[in-house]
């Protein structure tokens, strides 16, 4: 998923390149309002208030009269006034710096379930339906009974059918960004899950890297 950042510290942008990377974004870096707005289509917006050449919250009116992007507002900028002014002209959430990597990717999933009509009702995967409001799985209609870290990784490799995640990637999004210790958990929830979606799914190992969700 494509995401622009726009965000002229260095620092801060280099930092939340890295971490959305880590989660399977692909993150392009602008530093001015100008690139921008001559940037393209994106899955997603990132933009910072304090730009060199233009407001931030000009930035985030042009986009909007332009599309339906999902904007997410990062800045220092914490007073009450900002905040209600950029959800106003049409930013869709605003977080205020300091913030984790995390807190910015739970903003972003929150933002695009609400946008995308696709994600309001359950997702048909083929033989698998996954409704992540009532975080509830179907198989052939039937329901599957998964615990909540079963269904947290489903739901997370299902974001991205096919593509390959990295054993930290998972690791970071379904159980602690901080997590240091064995991997070993990880092969024994991919191992429930291949036995309770049989041949509905396919979690292929991808050795030395991760794993990939083929859905039937």
């Amino acid at each position: 998923m494509r995401v622009l950042l726009v965000e002229d510290d260095e620092p801060i942008a280099e930092s939340l390149t890295r971490g959305l990377s880590r989660y399977g974004f692909e993150v392009r870096w602008v530093r001015t309002g100008a690139e921008a707005l001559d940037a393209g289509d994106f899955a997603v917006v990132l933009v910072d208030l304090g730009l060199p050449d233009m407001d931030g919250l000009d930035v985030c009116r042009e986009l909007r009269a332009r599309g339906d992007v999902p904007i997410i507002v990062i800045s220092a900028r914490s007073d009450e006034v900002d905040r209600v002014v950029g959800l106003e002209i049409g930013a869709d959430d605003y977080v205020t710096k300091p913030f984790g990597v995390r807190e910015v990717v739970a903003r972003m999933r929150a933002v695009l379930r609400r946008v995308q009509p696709s994600q309001r009702e359950p997702e048909a995967r083929g033989r698998v339906r996954i409704d992540r409001r009532g975080r509830r799985v179907h198989l052939d209609g039937a329901e599957v009974e998964l615990t909540p870290k079963e269904f947290d990784l489903l739901a997370f490799l299902a974001e991205d059918p096919g593509a390959v995640f990295t054993r930290e990637q998972i690791m970071e999004a379904v159980w602690d960004e901080n997590w240091f210790g064995p991997t070993k958990t990880l092969d024994v929830h991919v191992g429930v899950l291949r036995r309770k979606l049989g041949d509905a799914a396919s979690l292929e190992t991808v050795r030395g890297v991760g794993f990939r969700l083929v859905l039937a």
